[in-house]
């Protein structure tokens, strides 16, 4: 009685569903008349009119074949709403973004690595900032330079263990020596003469090279070229053009500082010490210097000039709203309370008193500001080496070599300061004529997209590989288009067709 009932409640199909689907099985169908769309069964209910065979029999209803994404229903003149995208074409295949699946419908493993979508460890520095708030990127927090600076101390005195270690083998094993003298201030300097001990010390401060590029990277997440400029890079040819200028400067020192003992009581000038002491003693120090002095004084400039300074600058304290956070901000904007403080963070660990304190902070804050008015190291690097290599070769070649460190006259100070100064002006002047970068490069929209400044100007030939922008090309553009614009009012000017006052 209920099957009979479900059964009654069946509605006949619609004729134009018939047709439709007779003609999508390619069975021909005669046209059919509404009101005898159905014929009379056995029980007298009226049967659904469906699609029949050459042979007059009617042919089941089967399901519809699929259509191709080439044979849509819908029209190609369909409104934009109406119309749907085609199917996938593949039959399992997976959706774009996904892994693709196997037989047995399982995606496999996912790829070693980062997952998809992840944030990559490299946090990019922002656009049209200056070198000293280069690690001021979004995930910058304060304790992030402090853990980096005692983890490059800290490994950098790991790192010379061993080297200690490998010099005493040498010393007792093949030189002879007791071990009971290495350690016994009165036997003797500690690596046998002042020559090993000048190797040593150049060693132990250039194994911390490696280390500052290393903690920007894992600390600070930022790319380790971002300390040595604003491109990312050293800029090579900027840095062989400032070794040059930092030799002729060196001359001009020697110079200054010869005539100056002329005028002071110095003993060693008055007795006529320090002859030439040949070839056979120079060499020695001649090789070491040449060989370790680069490492060592990059060294100093990439930690107290690049890592220190960008640490400090970056500590703007810009969200701070009390009058004295504001205040502060003010300051610490500026460069120079990273200079200063890292001037004298270079000052303290050195071993010279009096006036000769006052000399090296002043080096270190001639080389902080040309630093960050070049935005990079080059030109601190290049007059660090060549000071170095002569303050070493220079008493070496006389047999005065050493190690110790103290007071020093005023005169001789000031004979130092002023080619010191005069380097720093000169590069400083050097560097703006050559249009030297001093800005992280700023991304500019070109083509609904966004591109970094100085890839395009590379393309156009305004900037080299060395960030340095040319004269000839039309680097200002801002400047220029404003001058023309000055020169369009004048004229309009001249022949009373000036616009009005706004």
């Amino acid at each position: 009685m209920a099957k009979d009932q479900e059964n009654e409640d069946w509605a006949p199909p619609d004729p134009g569903m018939a047709d439709s689907a007779a003609s999508r099985s390619g069975v021909s169908v005669p046209p059919t008349d509404p009101e005898s769309a159905g014929s009379a069964g056995a029980d007298g209910r009226a049967e659904p009119a469906g699609p029949t065979v050459p042979d007059g029999s009617a042919a089941p209803l089967g399901p519809a074949p699929i259509l191709p994404p080439a044979q849509s229903a819908m029209p190609p003149d369909a409104p934009g709403w109406a119309q749907q995208p085609p199917p996938w074409p593949g039959t399992y295949g997976a959706a774009p973004g996904h892994p693709e699946r196997g037989r047995d419908g399982w995606a496999g493993p996912p790829p070693p690595g980062r997952p998809p979508g992840g944030e990559p460890w490299v946090v990019e520095t922002p656009p049209g900032v200056p070198y000293q708030q280069m690690a001021r990127n979004r995930v910058q927090r304060w304790w992030r330079p402090v853990v980096g600076s005692f983890a490059i101390v800290l490994t950098g005195l790991l790192a010379l263990v061993p080297i200690v270690f490998v010099w005493i083998l040498v010393q007792v094993g093949l030189l002879g020596r007791e071990a009971e003298e290495l350690f016994n201030p009165q036997a003797g300097p500690l690596f046998g003469g002042v020559n090993a001990e000048l190797g040593f010390t150049l060693v132990s401060v250039a194994v911390f090279l490696p280390l500052v590029p290393l903690a920007a990277w894992i600390f600070q997440r930022r790319r380790p070229g971002t300390v040595s400029s604003v491109v990312g890079r050293l800029r090579w040819r900027w840095l062989l053009l400032c070794l040059g200028l930092a030799v002729l400067t060196s001359i001009a020192s020697i110079l200054i500082t010869w005539a100056t003992s002329l005028l002071v009581d110095d003993p060693a000038v008055m007795d006529g010490e320090g002859g030439w002491v040949g070839w056979g003693a120079f060499w020695v120090p001649l090789v070491l210097v040449v060989l370790l002095v680069p490492f060592q004084a990059s060294a100093e400039e990439y930690f107290f000039r690049g890592w220190l300074l960008q640490a400090i600058g970056s500590c703007t304290l810009e969200r701070r709203t009390g009058r004295v956070g504001r205040g502060l901000s003010r300051v610490f904007r500026t460069p120079w309370p990273a200079i200063c403080i890292s001037g004298v963070a270079f000052m303290s660990l050195h071993g010279y008193v009096g006036w000769a304190a006052g000399a090296i902070f002043m080096f270190a804050v001639i080389t902080g500001w040309l630093t960050v008015r070049t935005g990079g190291l080059e030109a601190a690097i290049a007059v660090h080496v060549v000071n170095n290599t002569v303050a070493f070769l220079v008493p070496a070649a006389f047999g005065q070599l050493s190690l110790e460190q103290g007071a020093i006259p005023l005169p001789y100070v000031i004979a130092d300061v002023l080619p010191m100064a005069l380097y720093g002006a000169i590069a400083a002047a050097l560097a703006r004529r050559l249009r030297l970068q001093t800005r992280t490069p700023v991304a500019e929209r070109v083509g609904g997209g966004e591109r970094p400044e100085r890839a395009d100007r590379t393309d156009r030939g305004e900037i080299d590989q060395d960030g340095r922008i040319d004269r000839g090309d039309r680097a200002d553009r801002g400047d220029h288009i404003g001058r023309e614009d000055r020169n369009e009012r004048a004229d309009d000017e001249r022949d009373g067709r000036a616009d009005p006052p706004r």
